[in-house]
């Protein structure tokens, strides 16, 4: 007897879909992504009927870059293997640091404590609790010294997460390679120094908008002359998407605020040429694979298209969208934490065949402590297997022409668009932060996703359902409660031996220049040298550009 063959997605649907799901229902769940667009059964030929691939897929290496920004891929070199840690002082993390790089880490990735990202010393009374709790206490040269002892700067890649306080752990990464005798030319690295999201979903800033841009204009213009190497900034979604963005809005908001930083930047007098191939992103990879993957190629060929037509860009490296990634913190369970290891397995390998250039896996204690030693050693050891055993770096963007991926690539794509301009109707992102637009949707999307976990709608292994009764929790790594009195103390015996007056001298040539329009970079490098402390030359600039405080909401 002959068999019936569909001619087309739909009659499958009406007749042998249909007749399966008369036999066995489908799971009473909505079938949706992240970003709210319905999932269907089956994708064929007939989803992407106005697809163009030449125009909107292209060849890896070339203009729209949906396909990556370098022609091999990983198969000429994979991507940075960094591991995320600081934690206490900063011998205990120089130890860990040498600990990583021992066992196989390819970069360096620094977190800094609260106080050392909103411009207090160890010893300010704001501090109190808080030194050395979520990342390392930095607060003068002499700490950046110690963590960074027996480092080569010239050869590894250091990535800073560091924003309001981002020009003087440059200018304290600067001075430490000095006095290493290094050439500041070769060393490579990034720092964040992306305020617009502090004022969206982080909150650790310390000025007024205009101000915060003028320093990062700044920190661009001095790096194109002198650390050519360095990526001068971190467009980060992955904030935004921990505070409960969407995937779609992740690339939304990420993308208008980087449109923020290069326009500010010509409007400083810049050429874009001159400093977008120095602009690299930060993206989070949640639980949602194939979005995920989707979300990075619809990012890509986004920005190829902003360069290249909204700013004119007429180098191929400034329409490049290169990018780390970190797996997604707020998928992290305190409840069942072995479960961590495979949220984080199957985020990397969609971090991968998303086509990232750096990649950071959480530890799976992190929704309890900061990682011990060893779990930071399983999430380092999944990005190794990651690369040299499954196969999924052996060929350049190997689910490309997926009916699937491609289909998703383009309605994420459409919804990212919708998004951005919104914010040029509202005048930019600048205003639209400034008016409440991102944090009330951001919100909004959090609130949402919320609502499905207490409704039982959305499920997440081990809280919501599988649960365990009476668990036994793990040894966790524990921060010396005695850190921040240490800290103290060691900054009171740098105050005695330094040249004060030295110090005071040019912290006022900071505060002079930062009244006028000279560029603010080499008078920071200048006090870190004299070993000012960050708090004080935070302080200094303070006195000229006031504290911003939170923004009320307009909309």
């Amino acid at each position: 007897m002959q068999q019936h063959v569909s001619k087309s997605a739909r009659e499958w649907q009406e007749t042998t879909y249909r007749k399966a799901r008369e036999k066995v229902e489908e799971r009473k769940v909505q079938f949706t992504t992240s970003s709210d667009i319905p999932v269907q059964p089956l994708y064929t030929q007939e989803d992407l009927a106005q697809f163009q691939p030449q125009e909107q897929l292209g060849y890896p290496g070339e203009f729209p870059f949906t396909r990556g920004v370098q022609p091999s891929m990983y198969r000429s070199r994979f991507w940075t293997m960094r591991q995320y840690a600081g934690f206490g002082t900063a011998e205990e993390s120089n130890k860990r640091y040498h600990y990583l790089l021992s066992q196989g880490t390819t970069g360096l990735s620094v977190a800094f404590d609260l106080p050392t990202q909103i411009g207090y010393d160890a010893d300010h009374p704001l501090a109190a609790g808080e030194v050395g709790k979520v990342g390392v206490s930095i607060s003068s040269l002499e700490d950046m010294e110690t963590l960074l002892h027996g480092l080569p700067l010239e050869r590894i890649s250091t990535s800073m997460t560091i924003n309001a306080t981002a020009s003087i752990l440059l200018a304290l990464y600067i001075a430490v390679a000095k006095k290493q005798g290094a050439d500041v030319r070769k060393l490579s690295g990034t720092i964040q120094n992306d305020i617009l999201k502090e004022y969206v979903a982080r909150g650790t800033y310390i000025y007024p908008p205009e101000h915060s841009m003028r320093l990062i204009t700044d920190i661009f213009k001095y790096c194109a002359e002198h650390v050519p190497r360095w990526n001068t900034i971190s467009i980060s979604g992955y904030h935004i998407r921990e505070a409960g963005a969407t995937a779609a809005q992740e690339i939304a908001f990420t993308l208008s605020n980087a449109i923020a930083y290069v326009q500010a930047a010509i409007d400083a007098g810049l050429n874009v040429d001159r400093f977008a191939g120095q602009l690299s992103f930060f993206f989070n990879c949640h639980n949602n694979f194939f979005e995920e993957i989707c979300k990075f190629r619809a990012a890509r060929r986004m920005w190829a298209h902003i360069m290249r037509e909204r700013f004119h860009a007429q180098e191929k490296r400034s329409m490049m969208l290169r990018f780390h990634t970190q797996t997604a913190g707020s998928t992290l369970t305190a409840q069942q934490p072995d479960n961590n290891i495979i949220r984080t397995a199957y985020q990397a390998m969609a971090a991968v065949l998303g086509g990232t250039q750096s990649l950071h896996t959480n530890s799976k204690d992190e929704a309890l402590s900061l990682p011990t030693e060893e779990s930071a050693r399983i999430a380092l050891r999944t990005q190794q297997i990651l690369a040299y055993e499954t196969g999924v770096a052996d060929t350049v963007d190997p689910l490309a022409g997926s009916y699937f991926i491609e289909t998703l690539t383009n309605q994420l794509e459409e919804a990212a668009w919708q998004y951005i301009h919104k914010i040029d109707e509202l005048g930019g992102s600048v205003r639209a932060i400034e008016k409440g637009y991102l944090q009330s949707e951001i919100e909004q999307a959090a609130y949402d996703y919320q609502l499905s976990l207490e409704r039982g709608t959305a499920t997440v292994v081990g809280v919501n359902r599988f649960t365990i009764e009476n668990e036994v929790q793990p040894e966790i790594q524990r921060v010396d409660p005695e850190v921040g009195k240490r800290q103290a103390a060691k900054l009171a015996a740098l105050r005695q031996r330094r040249d004060n007056e030295q110090v005071q001298n040019r912290l006022q040539a900071l505060q002079d220049a930062a009244r006028g329009s000279k560029n603010l970079m080499p008078f920071i490098i200048e006090a870190v040298e004299a070993y000012a402390t960050l708090g004080e030359i935070s302080d200094a600039l303070r006195h000229v550009f006031g504290e911003q405080r939170e923004f009320a909401a307009e909309l």
